[in-house]
């Protein structure tokens, strides 16, 4: 059994940890309010205009602005892995990193060549990967995107991965990212972000392909549409990651939060107990040393 002075010790600096990860659950729990109405507002835009994308590309087969949708053979692939900055939201980090891992495996021969780029976002993706794939070449010049996720900041990254697909520097790029569904649940999912699917891959066999009319003219139309399109895409893959890094917080702080109340009322048992021994040894002595005199 414990001593009083180690119990009230372990007491003191599980009530400290306590308040650190109440205060930590408050402020995940603000910033989770804004984040999942930005995902929320977002995501129906941001799917749709995919859904309009996919069917525009799947009928301009064979035309010039079709260089979005062009499915090349698979040499020098690109995989941007978006994570948080920060730990302390449970298994959210791991858990796409792992959703990475799994779709670097599926281009191990690029990777075996020394062709396979990972671009991450988010520093703990690039702690979980960089010494796993020593042969992957890292581009980190985004890793610090979370600091300001605004349009014009965003489209930077998109951009650069739309230029160097049209340069062929990438043949195929998958975006590996947090969704969110509510502040409890957060999973890991991949998403090719460029070629662009084709239609059956992506709506099943039993949907139509629109016919639209564009005005004024295709060309000029889908040359500003098709980039637009995209770069709102990509913005949804950093909504979504950054939803659920709070949501995952969240719900990861509440948990700690409990665990050291829990901890605490059997820390209390064992105080109560260890002072109740003192008390009866300072009886016991008490007592042995009254008996003594008298003896």
């Amino acid at each position: 059994m414990a001593n009083l002075k180690e119990v009230r010790e372990r007491i003191s600096s599980v009530k400290s940890t306590q308040q650190i990860t109440k205060a930590m659950k408050m402020v995940s729990a603000a910033k989770l309010r804004k984040a999942q109405d930005a995902i929320t507002q977002m995501r129906p835009y941001a799917d749709q205009l995919h859904r309009m994308l996919v069917n525009i590309l799947s009928n301009l087969e064979g035309e010039a602005n079709t260089r979005f949708g062009i499915a090349r053979e698979i040499t020098s692939p690109a995989i941007v892995v978006v994570t948080s900055n920060r730990g302390l939201c449970g298994a959210f980090n791991t858990n796409v990193v792992k959703q990475a891992i799994q779709v670097i495996k599926n281009h191990q021969d690029a990777y075996d060549a020394g062709n396979l780029s990972i671009l991450c976002i988010g520093k703990k993706g690039y702690d979980g990967l960089k010494n796993k794939f020593p042969n992957a070449k890292f581009i980190l010049d985004y890793i610090d995107l979370f600091a300001d996720l605004s349009f014009d900041k965003v489209s930077n990254v998109s951009q650069y991965l739309m230029d160097a697909f049209n340069k062929e520097d990438f043949d195929v790029i998958e975006v590996c990212y947090g969704r969110f569904k509510n502040p409890a649940v957060q999973f890991p999912e991949t998403d090719q972000f460029l070629p662009v699917p084709k239609l059956e891959k992506t709506l099943g066999d039993n949907s139509h392909k629109a016919d639209y009319i564009f005005e004024p003219d295709k060309e000029t139309l889908l040359e500003h549409l098709i980039p637009s399109i995209l770069q709102t895409k990509f913005q949804k893959y950093l909504l979504d990651t950054h939803a659920s890094e709070h949501g995952a917080r969240m719900t990861a702080m509440d948990k700690a939060t409990e665990n050291a109340e829990d901890m605490l009322k059997e820390l209390k048992i064992s105080y109560n107990k260890a002072r109740q021994e003192a008390i009866t040894s300072e009886l016991s002595e008490i007592v042995g040393g009254a008996a003594a005199l008298e003896g």
